[in-house]
């Protein structure tokens, strides 16, 4: 048997306000889903090639980040003037512990893009100061932001990026008490002693951006998927103020998004 044809199912999620809106693109599966995503990301790139991309770590990204290498191999001046920012780190693991968000962008997507240190900012895994650090990432996105294009990822509980859920939410750099879900994060499996707080960028670093993409992948994520875009803005569910933004694209594959898909028809 063949295989059977690709399906693409987009569709529009509207508030009230005309000029904010949520689009959302359902991929048949991870690998569609990424290879959308890397593409979106790559026209951005050649519209302004000097970008400010930001960034996260995790399964749902990756392999969007390896099809932004397969392009480089095919354009290798790509990527030369990109500039990255890493968007969140676990506090208290060493720079090059495998389960460091600095580690995980070094090999997945600095090294792979080519982008050396004077074109790549993020927070210190290991600072001597953690606040310290957090205004350093203030100042650094104050002379040097907004971000052009932020990519994200959802959280189980709704979080964004270290943002967990809470009755207020920080608009800047700050330090982030990690919810337990998040501590069994698969990045984190193995370790002894698990981080109980990171360094994140906040809701409002996150809204500044002047576009967001946001990658959702597996059965897991559709519960988080459907309370954010249930319209409801709340503290509770951090990614749902992504409603507040003007140009956010979901990707989602069949598994997170098919119930979206199926109610869309």
């Amino acid at each position: 048997m063949g295989k059977s044809p690709a399906t693409r199912v987009t569709f529009t999620v509207q508030t009230a306000e005309p000029e904010t809106r949520v689009r959302i693109q359902v991929a048949r599966d991870h690998e569609q889903m990424s290879r959308r995503a890397a593409a979106r990301i790559a026209a951005a790139v050649r519209r302004k090639p000097a970008l400010l991309l930001g960034v996260v770590t995790g399964a749902s990204p990756t392999r969007t980040y390896q099809r932004l290498a397969e392009r480089r191999a095919v354009e290798p001046s790509l990527f030369r003037r990109v500039r990255v920012v890493k968007l969140d780190e676990w506090l208290g693991l060493p720079p090059r512990h495998p389960a460091s968000c600095e580690s995980y962008l070094r090999v997945n997507l600095l090294g792979p893009l080519g982008i050396p240190r004077a074109r790549y900012q993020g927070f210190q895994a290991r600072p001597k100061d953690a606040g310290a650090d957090c205004a350093r990432l203030a100042r650094w996105l104050s002379r040097h932001g907004p971000i052009d294009l932020c990519v994200l990822g959802l959280g189980r509980n709704g979080h964004l990026l270290m943002n967990e859920p809470a009755a207020a939410l920080r608009p800047g750099p700050h330090v982030a008490r990690l919810a337990a879900s998040t501590r069994r994060h698969s990045m984190l499996e193995g370790l002894k002693t698990l981080p109980r707080r990171g360094l994140t960028m906040g809701t409002a670093d996150i809204l500044q951006s002047r576009a967001i993409l946001l990658l959702v992948s597996g059965r897991p994520k559709a519960a988080p998927l459907r309370r954010m875009l249930s319209g409801r803005v709340t503290t509770r569910c951090p990614a749902s103020f992504l409603w507040l933004h003007p140009d956010v694209t979901v990707y989602c594959d069949r598994a997170a998004g098919r119930a979206l898909a199926r109610r869309q028809r």
